[in-house]
């Protein structure tokens, strides 16, 4: 990995680009990125030092990267960004953008006027925020997370049945419950402070890349600061472009990255949808001879039977077609799976049709 000029012409994978993030985008191939996760300035707009009650000075975010002299002034760096972010999207690409109230939706209403098509939001709760010592507002617990795809249209990418197994089977919502970065993870200066005020932790991110990139995947984050993105997006098999205008935190992303090691390929393997996987007609099972015109097929429960034919049909008591609408004819349903309804007889037992198209997908993986 290498610190490119903000010039470079060529997308630069693993790289991270030194300069203005507006700049550096414009640089780049158009529709080259699958997707983007900004943490752009969040505009805090703090009025002087915040200390704890024992008086001690609170290590908020001070620094200059953060700070507009106006609203107008951040809206304008806003849609700026933007627009050079979505030139880079691909047609299916997608965009995450993180954010506090002090400029998230600011930011959602300018994602819209650029025309980008918003998907969800997503509320980041942290499990152990930083307590409000003045307190005259309830904590702020919580960041707001924007996900869109690039326009109304994109087929952007959403490992939904990925996103269920690490949930323990359950459905993902849109609240996630993730510590802030701490202990180990939160990396530090060579005086042994902070490397970065604002470091995300790389769960948030390990979330966002295996729900909405596959492996292979370019991500780009236009404000890269110490690499969590990056850092990430190499675990996982995904190339990454960094743009960062600090020296600082380019030198501490990139001592960090190098030190990451990518995942094995099995392990970047997730769980897909059946509906992503290769269609096998029943009628290739017959081509094949795995069955064989005639053989009967019985249903799961082993109140019905079926034989079947040569198209790769079934016909049984009078009912014919396919093997989902002879299953839902005899269960006086309205429709039916037939891979999972019918069985046949393997040495004396009944073994799902299923399994025999899996053998079939598994030879086409390969």
């Amino acid at each position: 990995m290498k610190t490119m000029t903000k010039g470079a012409a060529a997308l630069p994978l693993n790289t991270i680009i030194s300069g203005d993030c507006i700049e550096a985008m414009n640089a780049l191939p158009a529709e080259s990125v699958d997707l983007i996760f900004a943490d752009p300035p969040y505009n805090l707009q703090l009025r002087g030092d915040l200390h704890r009650p024992d008086n001690s000075k609170v290590d908020a975010v001070d620094d200059a990267w953060d700070q507009f002299s106006s609203f107008a002034v951040y809206d304008k760096f806003t849609r700026e960004w933007l627009k050079a972010a979505r030139r880079l999207l691909k047609p299916n690409g997608a965009i995450w953008v993180i954010g506090s109230y002090h400029n998230i939706f600011r930011v959602g209403a300018a994602l819209q006027d650029a025309g980008f098509w918003i998907l969800n939001d997503v509320v980041w709760r942290k499990s152990n925020p930083m307590p409000n010592f003045r307190g005259k507002r309830f904590t702020n617990a919580h960041e707001t997370m924007i996900w869109a795809g690039k326009d109304e249209n994109s087929k952007y990418t959403f490992n939904y049945e990925a996103l269920k197994a690490l949930n323990e089977g359950i459905q993902m919502r849109s609240d996630w419950v993730l510590p802030i970065c701490t202990g180990h993870e939160r990396l530090k200066d060579e005086m042994g402070d902070k490397a970065h005020p604002t470091q995300k932790p790389e769960s948030l991110l390990h979330r966002i890349l295996v729900g909405s990139t596959n492996p292979g995947d370019v991500v780009l984050d236009p404000f890269f600061g110490t690499g969590t993105t990056g850092a990430v997006a190499k675990m996982l098999g995904r190339d990454f472009i960094g743009i960062e205008r600090e020296e600082a935190y380019r030198k501490v992303a990139e001592k960090r990255i190098k030190s990451v090691r990518k995942f094995d390929k099995e392990a970047l393997q997730t769980t897909t949808s059946k509906r992503a996987e290769p269609r096998v007609p029943f009628g290739q099972l017959v081509e094949r001879g795995m069955l064989r015109p005639g053989e009967e097929l019985y249903s799961l429960n082993g109140r019905y039977s079926a034989k079947v034919r040569a198209d790769g049909t079934l016909v049984g008591n009078e009912v014919k077609g396919s093997i989902h609408q002879v299953g839902a004819a005899y269960e006086k349903a309205p429709s039916c799976n037939g891979w999972t309804y019918w069985c046949y007889k393997k040495d004396g037992k009944r073994v799902p049709i299923d399994i025999l198209r899996q053998q079939i997908r598994a030879e086409m993986a390969n």
